[in-house]
C-alpha cells in the first residue's frame, strides 16, 4: 500500500498525528518513504526533518514516544493520518497537542468527554521532568527523595481530602482532591505504570 502514496517533488508527504483514544489532533509533521517504512517496522513514529534534513524518531530524546495503532491515507493518496498511543506530550512546548493556539473558538462548551486528557498532559509533564530534570521542580524533588517520600505525600493528601470533605467549603475539597490526583500520577510514573492501565482496570470493573 505504501507504493500508492503520492510523495511531493521533495519526496515528502504530510502526516497528521491523532490520539487513537480521544481523537485529539496532536501534531503535523512530514515523512519521506524511508521514515514511513521505519515507522511501520518499528511501531513508533519516525519523521523527516526539513530543517535538519534527516529522519528523527519522536520521543528518542524526550521519552514522549508515539506508539502507532493505525496508518491511513486520504482519497488523493497525498496525506497520512496516523493514530497513536501518545506517551507524554506531543509538543516540544510542553503542551499535549501542538494545536493549542486558538484563531477562532465558537465552542464555549467543549466536549466534556475530552476533559480527562488533562491527566495525559500532566503525566507527560511528570515524565518530562523525570527524563529532563529541572532545577527547582517540585516533581523532581519527589523523584529525588524516592518512593517513601511520594507515598508519605499521598498519605498526607488523602488525609487532607478527608478533612476538606468534612468542611462546608466545596472548593477546598476540589483543591485537595487535585493534589491527591497529582501525587498519585507521580507514584504511577515512579512505578512504571501507564495511565491507560488504570483506565483498563476501571473499564473492567464497569463492565462487570
Amino acid at each position: 500500500m505504501v507504493s500508492k502514496i503520492k510523495f511531493d517533488d521533495k519526496g515528502l508527504v504530510p502526516a497528521i498525528v491523532q490520539d487513537y483514544i480521544t481523537g485529539e489532533v496532536l501534531m503535523l509533521a512530514y515523512m519521506n518513504e524511508p521514515s514511513l517504512k521505519e515507522t511501520i517496522e518499528s511501531g513508533t513514529t519516525h519523521f523527516y526533518s526539513r530543517s535538519r534534513q534527516e529522519i528523527w524518531n519522536k520521543g528518542a530524546t524526550s521519552g514522549n514516544y508515539q506508539y502507532v495503532k493505525e496508518i491511513s491515507f486520504d482519497c488523493d493518496y497525498d496525506a497520512l493520518l496516523i493514530k497513536v498511543d501518545q506517551k507524554g506530550v506531543a509538543c516540544h512546548t510542553g503542551e499535549r497537542s501542538c494545536f493549542y493556539n486558538k484563531v477562532l473558538n465558537n465552542s464555549p462548551n467543549p466536549n466534556p468527554n475530552l476533559n480527562y486528557t488533562i491527566l495525559y498532559k500532566i503525566c507527560g509533564i511528570i515524565n518530562d521532568r523525570r527524563m529532563n530534570p529541572k532545577e527547582g521542580s517540585y516533581t523532581n524533588y519527589l523523584f529525588d527523595k524516592g518512593i517513601d517520600k511520594i507515598l508519605k505525600k499521598i498519605g498526607e493528601e488523602s488525609a487532607e481530602v478527608i478533612i476538606a470533605a468534612k468542611n462546608t467549603d466545596k472548593q477546598e475539597t476540589i483543591y485537595e482532591t487535585a493534589d491527591l490526583i497529582y501525587h498519585t500520577l507521580v507514584l504511577l510514573n515512579e512505578k512504571g505504570i501507564e495511565l491507560d492501565e488504570v483506565f483498563e482496570e476501571l473499564k473492567g470493573r464497569y463492565e462487570k
